[in-house]
């Protein structure tokens, strides 16, 4: 398809448009049965993947589904779905677009089923839930082109995991079906495009020209940073002004809770009154949809917020991004500038506010890889099982299946291209049966072999099934609600949170101080209280660790002989530890060893993420535990972890031997609660725990204590049970991390420079003033505890 068809070329006309280059390239590859489009935001993408199909329903608006769009936010759905609904209207086309979420009505989903519009925007698990019908073969008979959209946020997921699936069972169903990825960030085209496309066949790939490089730097600050902290409150001021000198400003931080505390401060310090507000998903989606609806009236000044605004809606007139605290990660940094001048040919406009000392150089790499167009990304592994076998489950809801033809099915996925049939049938098995340690229950006995075909032995399963669809794991999180008959939902905080308040405690919350009144059917009741301190509150969300290929720029720059990049108190500081210790290498682990306030201290650089190095600081500390050197706690960053106790380390080099660590890591994760978490999340996705049932849905306390004893259970009587290995392999990749201690020791083969020094390093002095503190209970504590009541009947006279 190479010419626009009327009305659609008169329309573009009309609008003083011409089609660039790149929209152009859709059109005319509009017959290929994969497609990638990589463009910055502002380009005009999600136009780019529509025009084809705006252009073959103005040529034929035959009735039926047509299109699919899927992204991972319902709010970009509804934005899409604004968006489009515009030029349709005004060419006059008889298109129908709608949406289907999980906030859609039910009545309005059934109609969608009888009688589907044109275009259907959605999401991953509404997706999934529409597969799981009966009379999918129909609905999507016609189908021609699947439109996905910000792929390669749904790709780091197993959103995206089960996102491949359901896009493989749409080829059984409408065969010739074509695909469509958009995506402006993208570290390695070729592996995405592989796992996008239906496997063996190739996806082409087009790209847009990239537009002018954008306008980045740090915030202009007169003081430097404090040396640790991350809520980067000292900027405040400077925020302000650069907030009253632009029309709209997004300041992302990369925590719910710093985005709570930096917004508190931020209005208590608002002199002018400028109107400001914050958007995170923890609060209440009444509130983020007010908040959405007046950024795009132009009503606000500043929005505080989280990932939610990471991905691809147009919020408006937006014209400077502030980053507090380092970004972390290239590709979320890009993501991010993407959010300011949403124009073509328009260079975005960001300012970093480094949030500590360290944070400095962090952002200055981040700063220098966004320059080099250089964006990171760890390769994600094979297919994850759990996310399979719900899908077998979804399978079989839709009727009886073959399992030859569902397994080769499955493996036109490029995600689970390299599944083998031994693993596939372990899926089966474990949906059919539960598994060995679980065939004589039951409950687990779901699917049924008859005539050759596998099927849902109790069909009245289905609607637990589809109730339980989906990959996002909730964490155990309670509503927040005004106290009163109709009180207004805040938004929610997690269980643990909510445990530790007593009557009368304050927290903050969408950016105002509540009062805890009391806990009433699973919801917590407060009052506004505008006078007191408040505590922070847990919010659910990532934390994010620095990526692999972040830490490697940091560790180059420090092979500079000077920094003149750096401001100046930040290049006097590294120096200082160039002179007093060394800084870290690329190829080398660096170890300092020294006394501080009465104790050993031993402090590692493995710049392998906050995961790892909290993972190491675990391991070493049991080690240490069990040579008698008597640890007594631990605190880790992203780029090291120190360690204080009684006795000093004699050969720190000892502790990394990499067999020692891999063993110490299954005997730490063998009986640890990370486990049980790591298992119930997969148990839920896999359907061998429902949180959902149709009369109520389970607390997080009920489903931890059910997968608790299903756990205790699989591990003493079946522990190569299915479950059990992908647990596994997930707590190893979680947040455990051990791959990026892997790499670590990897990258540095063995070689270790030990440091023996008489007084803390100025690289480790900030490390310990760190929060996350981690206590080691052991030989170390009790040791301490009988020298102190020794010194006490000493002084009493009692010795």
């Amino acid at each position: 398809m190479k010419d626009l068809p009327e009305p659609l070329a008169g329309w573009i006309a009309a609008q003083g448009w011409a089609l660039h280059a790149h929209q152009r390239a859709m059109l005319e590859a509009a017959g290929e049965p994969a497609l990638m489009l990589i463009a910055p935001t502002g380009t005009g993408k999600t136009l780019a993947g529509f025009l084809p199909t705006l252009a073959e329903l103005a040529a034929d608006p035959r009735p039926g589904l047509h299109t699919l769009y899927v992204s991972p936010l319902k709010a970009l759905a509804t934005d899409i779905r604004r968006n489009l609904r515009r030029p349709v209207e005004e060419m006059g086309l008889p298109i129908e677009i709608e949406e289907r979420t999980g906030d859609t009505p039910s009545s309005r989903k059934r109609r969608q089923r009888a009688a589907p519009p044109h275009i259907l925007l959605t999401t991953p698990e509404s997706l999934a839930l529409m597969t799981s019908y009966e009379d999918a073969p129909r609905l999507f008979a016609g189908l021609r082109r699947v439109i996905v959209d910000e792929i390669h946020a749904l790709d780091e997921s197993k959103r995206g995991d089960q996102l491949s699936l359901a896009l493989t069972r749409l080829d059984t169903l409408a065969p010739g079906l074509r695909r469509v990825g958009l995506s402006a960030t993208v570290e390695d085209p070729e592996r995405l495009a592989r796992r996008f496309a239906r496997h063996p066949e190739p996806c082409r790939i087009l790209h847009a020209d990239p537009g002018p490089a954008p306008d980045i730097a740090m915030l202009d600050l007169p003081s430097a940073p404090p040396w640790a902290g991350g809520g980067g409150r000292y900027a405040i001021p400077q925020v302000l002004e650069e907030v009253a000198r632009h029309r709209t400003t997004l300041i992302f931080h990369n925590t719910r809770a710093q985005a709570e505390i930096f917004f508190h401060e931020l209005w208590l310090a608002n002199a002018d009154a400028l109107p400001i507000a914050i958007h995170h998903g923890s609060l209440d989606r009444a509130q983020r949809e007010k908040v959405e609806a007046a950024m795009l009236a132009g009503q606000l000044r500043a929005i505080v917020c989280t990932g939610t605004l990471d991905l691809g809606i147009d919020w408006g007139d937006v014209d400077l991004v502030i980053q507090v605290g380092a970004p972390k990660n290239v590709k979320r940094l890009v993501q991010r500038i993407g959010r300011a001048n949403h124009r073509f040919n328009a260079p975005s406009k960001a300012r970093l506010v480094p949030a500590n000392r360290f944070e400095v150089v962090e952002c200055e790499a981040a700063l220098e890889a966004v320059r080099a167009r250089d964006l990171d990304g760890a390769p994600p592994g094979p297919g994850p099982l759990d996310v399979l076998c719900q899908h077998i489950l979804i399978r079989a809801c839709a009727g009886p299946f073959d399992a030859e033809a569902l397994f080769g099915e499955v493996c036109r996925s490029g995600v689970y291209a390299g599944l083998s049939r031994a693993e596939f049938d372990d899926c089966l098995d474990f949906v059919a049966t539960g598994g060995y340690a679980l065939k004589a229950y039951d409950r687990w006995q779901r699917l049924v072999r008859r005539d050759g075909l596998w099927q849902l032995r109790d069909p009245r399963a289905t609607r637990d099934i589809r109730m339980n669809i989906g990959t996002i794991q909730d964490s155990d999180t309670l509503k927040v609600r005004l106290r009163g008959r109709g009180g207004k939902s805040l938004g929610e905080v997690e269980e643990g949170f909510a445990a530790s308040l007593t009557a009368g405690d304050t927290f903050l919350i969408g950016g105002e101080v509540v009062r805890y009144e009391g806990l009433r059917e699973l919801v917590v009741e407060v009052s506004r209280e505008a006078t007191r301190a408040p505590k922070i509150a847990v919010f659910s969300g990532t934390k994010f660790a620095t990526s692999t290929q972040l830490a490697h720029r940091i560790l180059a720059m420090f092979r500079q002989p000077e920094w003149p990049a750096l401001p100046r108190h930040t290049a006097q500081w590294l120096a200082l530890q160039r002179e007093v210790s060394k800084l870290p290498e690329h190829g080398r682990i660096l170890i300092e060893t020294f006394p501080h306030d009465g104790r050993a201290h031993l402090c590692l650089y493995g710049f392998a993420g906050r995961n790892a190095q909290q993972t190491l600081g675990l391991i070493l500390t049991k080690r240490m535990e069990e040579l008698g050197l008597d640890p007594l706690g631990f605190v880790a960053s992203d780029y090291a972890t120190a360690i204080w106790g009684l006795e000093p380390v004699p050969d720190p080099a000892a502790l990394l031997d990499p067999t020692f660590l891999r063993e110490g890591l299954e005997t730490w994760l063998a009986g640890n609660a990370l486990m049980k978490r790591t298992f119930r999340a997969s148990a839920t996705i896999a359907g061998l725990i429902q949180r959902n049932l149709p009369q109520a849905r389970k607390s997080g306390r009920q489903a931890t204590f059910s997968s608790d004893i299903l756990y205790d259970t699989l591990r003493k009587y079946d522990p190569d049970h299915l479950l059990m290995r992908i647990t596994r392999q997930e707590a190893r990749r979680g947040l455990v991390d051990f791959d990026r201690i892997e790499e670590m020791l990897a990258r540095s083969g063995g070689r270790i420079d030990h440091l023996a020094l008489d007084r803390v390093s100025p690289l480790a002095a900030p490390l310990l003033l760190e929060h996350g503190r981690v206590p080691v209970h052991g030989r170390g504590r009790e040791r301490l505890m009988e020298e102190e009541a020794a010194a006490l009947m000493e002084a009493a006279g009692l010795s």
